[in-house]
């Protein structure tokens, strides 16, 4: 089995201790290792700070031939749609994030990303609902909730399967962010951004992923 992960920074390894910790890679592991007469492969397209307008364009750049023999496909997305659009509130003094022209754009770009990760037969595509690294900022809240009400919109238009990260570290940010302190958004002006999953984050990523997608090699 073939699995292609699309992403960001998250996606990229960001916040595990070495590529192997990464939840692509334990992802793959855990495939290997639960299913062992099942051969499984991973490649990877992401890179830090691409946001999903980046990502589109370096899957047209590479004229879709990454996903040619995927079975599985994973995309994770949006966290630096969001960042943007707070840089650029700040850089102009707002007091907001200027939410709905982003998620417009937003939508539009990952229904492409699906649609491309869909063509062909016999695939399967994950979209990931993003985690808020700042529970305890209303702002982060409120921004987060809608971006991932645009994720489960497009997965349910396009018949992507939607894996619910947001709910598997709700409550246990402190627990799965490398870096976490106070949960507000005052975090990121003192010291690294604790906005990466830590080595468990990423496992309990991978763990929850390859619960979907077991059963769709098994068969």
């Amino acid at each position: 089995m073939h699995i292609v992960s699309l992403g960001d920074s998250i996606t990229y390894g960001e916040g595990a201790s070495s590529p192997a910790r990464a939840y692509p890679s334990v992802l793959t592991a855990l495939m290997h290792s639960q299913l062992p007469s099942r051969s499984c492969c991973d490649a990877i397209l992401a890179e830090p700070g691409w946001t999903s307008a980046d990502l589109l364009a370096a899957l047209a750049a590479a004229g879709g031939q990454p996903l040619a023999n995927a079975r599985a496909i994973t995309i994770w997305i949006g966290g630096d749609d969001l960042a943007q659009a707070a840089l650029t509130a700040l850089a102009s003094a707002r007091k907001s994030v200027p939410i709905a022209p982003l998620v417009t754009r937003y939508k539009h770009h990952l229904t492409e990303l699906v649609r491309i990760a869909q063509a062909g037969r016999g695939k399967t595509v994950i979209v990931c609902t993003q985690y808020n690294p700042f529970p305890n900022s209303p702002l982060a809240v409120a921004a987060v909730a809608t971006l991932n009400d645009a994720i489960g919109s497009v997965a349910a238009a396009t018949g992507a399967a939607l894996a619910p990260v947001a709910d598997w570290f709700a409550g246990r940010q402190r627990e799965l962010i490398r870096h976490y302190r106070t949960g507000t958004l005052a975090d990121v002006g003192r010291g690294p951004a604790p906005v990466h999953p830590n080595d468990r984050g990423h496992r309990v990523i991978a763990d929850g992923l390859y619960r979907m997608l077991a059963p769709i090699v098994s068969r």
